[in-house]
């Protein structure tokens, strides 16, 4: 992730990635419902654009990444509100960076298209209730685990139906069950190496969290709205099916 920080925070900017900023943020901020004077937990907190989102609402957030680099350059982007956000290098697979964070002293959690990054999850899933505040909630967003894979093949067809020429457009998934680690190019396009994805089925997915205490109880999928794509194969061009998925959990 440090080889590839500089073309991402150069590609999502002050704001994030278009992707993030259409497809993700409106469900996000609908599930976390965010009040001023909240304490924050960015889990995976890439460059800082979610972070200083959530500063700019009136919250207080600690966000934390695995890339030094990225945390360099969230700072070096944090001009605003910088006395409300404390930005630190950690290891989100290790147990114990996540106990020193500290006990259910969150209001809530975000974890923003990154769980996928993260090669084991079952650490975070296991702290995070001790973390968390009574009624405390955890909102993530993540590709799609049964359409926007690293596995995935994405279909485009032309028909001729009662005289005209119709075209669809379809996703073939040949592998869910099975957690797998592919590297891919997924992000900003050109960065300078593959970097691992890791997909999991809902079940794995959300059992990691089931396991430590947590519960479900708010979820979106959100895709591109019509007319939004190029005729292409871009997920702008995906409008019945989502390219994202986003939950809500409770203490």
């Amino acid at each position: 992730w440090d080889e590839n920080a500089d073309l991402w925070d150069q590609r999502a900017g002050d704001r994030g990635l278009e992707f993030q900023r259409t497809v993700i943020d409106p469900a996000t901020e609908r599930l976390l419902a965010l009040r001023p004077g909240e304490l924050v937990l960015d889990l995976a907190c890439g460059n800082g654009a979610s972070a200083r989102k959530m500063a700019e609402a009136g919250a207080r957030v600690v966000a934390v990444d695995f890339s030094e680099r990225l945390i360099e350059h969230a700072r070096l982007r944090t001009t605003k509100h910088a006395d409300r956000i404390d930005y630190r290098v950690m290891n989100l697979t290790d147990d114990d960076a996540l106990r020193s964070l500290g006990a259910r002293c969150f209001d809530a959690a975000v974890c923003t298209m990154a769980l996928f990054d993260i090669s084991d999850i079952a650490p975070l899933g296991a702290a995070l209730p001790g973390l968390l505040r009574a009624g405390g909630r955890f909102v993530f967003s993540v590709m799609h685990p049964c359409f926007n894979t690293t596995g995935a093949v994405k279909t485009l067809e032309e028909e001729n139906l009662d005289g005209r020429f119709v075209v669809t457009r379809g996703v073939k998934i040949v592998e869910y069950l099975r957690p797998t680690a592919r590297k891919g190019l997924v992000g900003p396009p050109n960065q300078p190496v593959p970097h691992y994805y890791f997909d999991r089925p809902l079940s794995v997915l959300f059992g990691a969290f089931f396991r430590g205490g947590l519960v479900l109880d708010a979820l979106e999928e959100p895709a591109f709205p019509p007319g939004a794509g190029d005729g292409g194969l871009s997920w702008r061009n995906f409008t019945e099916i989502p390219a994202a998925l986003i939950a809500r959990m409770r203490v």
